[in-house]
């Protein structure tokens, strides 16, 4: 078979889609991700198959949705020797490297990466054969990076965040792993011939609020803007994670994480934009490449009194998205529903690669050309195997088994998710058609 192009997939973490230029920020500072949209076709409707780190990482690699995968919650992983698009890309030829988090739980750490760089092989790694539980409990493991959200916030800064060394332990793998691959100057090994499929994931922005980049930080401090909008009224949309500003939390403690996590996006901005002068560096021109951007979830930002994640809000579960090939698709926007699942049948189709079967991937290929077609326009969403989001045109269905509760919300009409639609009459043949959908998909 021919010889397919390479493929570099860039990703950041608990990125809001909002917060990049190209997403309409006009505060954060995005000049490399900007650049590249430029030349881009931008999915502004893309979602995460779900919104918490390890089922989005997983469902994006193996291309299915959680519950067809079995990895519905933190701490599941893929089984070993799982298809995963890397692995197919191997199999067909492919060097695969990835530099920085994939956040894989389990015993097998590559899941079809022939390399792999970073500080996520040393901190995600809780697997471990043959444990004797009488020698551990002898001990205590380090936990969980996390505080209470309030003391998050309260936390939140000025400081050093851990998540800044894992990055730019990843960024200084890809950058000498590209010199070696398509220069190396010293053995004179290089092998620009071979295609190509790099990825570099980044942690930042994810928690905690907190950067060392000073000059960043006094920069949005005064420009920022905390998110309002009252906490919703459900059981699990206005649960956990809540803190408002002027009642657990103060204004400037607020304003503080806000002013942090733009700092962070800007922070991995330039850690990318290192990696594409890499590239440059080493002879490479970009509009040869089939170029990626996405995060695995968003940030709420304190929207609705709520942080973090895992809510199905458009903070928390829609995602930047763009695929920038200009020798072969103009610069677009495109307004379908799309998840990151579709990437795998994407990436494959672009590329030659033959998708293997049972995906729930679908290519993304017609939108990139512009042509809706017969496109099944729907994002599916799953959170800790209870709740399930539907989002089908500007309409926004959420199940939560729990307490066997509905919300429907209408983002055309409602682009701040405050009204739950359920009980409106208007609306009743799209809920029930929603209702059908959930039940095919095991809900």
């Amino acid at each position: 078979m021919p010889r397919g192009p390479n493929v570099l997939v860039l990703m950041t973490d608990e990125h809001r889609a909002d917060v990049t230029g190209f997403g309409g920020d006009e505060v954060v500072r995005t000049p490399h991700l900007d650049a590249l949209a430029e030349q881009a076709v931008v999915f502004d409707n893309a979602y995460t198959p779900s919104p918490i780190c390890v089922p989005a990482r997983q469902c994006l690699a193996a291309g299915m949705h959680p519950r067809r995968l079995g990895v519905e919650v933190m701490g599941q992983d893929l089984p070993p020797g799982a298809m995963t698009f890397a692995r197919r890309f191997s199999q067909y030829g492919y060097m695969t490297a990835a530099c920085g988090k994939l956040h894989h739980m389990g015993p097998d750490q590559m899941q079809g990466w022939r390399r792999r760089f970073g500080a996520d092989l040393d901190v995600h790694t809780p697997y471990v054969a043959g444990r004797v539980p009488e020698a551990f409990a002898h001990f205590t493991e380090q936990g969980s990076y996390k505080w209470p959200m309030v003391t998050e916030l309260r936390r939140a800064g000025l400081g050093h965040n851990p998540w800044a060394d894992d990055d730019e332990y990843a960024v200084v793998g890809a950058e000498n792993f590209i010199r070696r691959f398509f220069v190396d100057p010293f053995y004179n090994r290089a092998t620009p011939h071979t295609p190509l499929l790099l990825m570099v994931s980044l942690n930042e922005p994810h928690y905690p609020f907190a950067t060392d980049r000073r000059d960043l930080f006094e920069h949005y401090l005064p420009r920022v803007q905390v998110r309002r909008g009252e906490v919703f009224d459900h059981p699990f949309l206005g649960g956990s994670f809540v803190a408002r500003p002027g009642e657990e939390i103060t204004e400037r403690e607020a304003r503080n994480a806000v002013a942090a996590y733009y700092a962070m996006v800007t922070s991995a901005d330039e850690r990318l934009g290192r990696v594409l002068a890499a590239l440059q560096r080493a002879g490479q021109d970009l509009d040869d490449w089939i170029v990626v951007f996405t995060s695995d979830h968003g940030e709420m930002l304190g929207e609705h009194g709520v942080w973090e994640k895992q809510k199905f809000f458009e903070g928390s579960a829609r995602v930047p998205l763009f695929v920038r090939w200009p020798r072969r698709f103009s610069p677009a926007r495109r307004s379908e529903n799309v998840s990151l699942v579709d990437l795998f049948a994407t990436l494959c189709e672009l590329t030659g690669v033959p998708p293997p079967d049972e995906l729930d991937s679908r290519s993304l290929v017609p939108l990139l050309h512009g042509r809706s077609g017969d496109w099944q326009d729907e994002a599916i969403s799953q959170f800790g195997g209870t709740n399930l989001m539907i989002k089908r045109g500007g309409l926004k269905y959420s199940w939560y088994a729990e307490d066997s509760s509905e919300v429907l919300f209408d983002l055309a009409a409602d682009p701040g998710e405050s009204r739950n639609l359920v009980a409106e009459p208007r609306y009743a043949a799209d809920l029930a058609a929603v209702r059908v959908r959930r039940g095919e998909l095991g809900f």
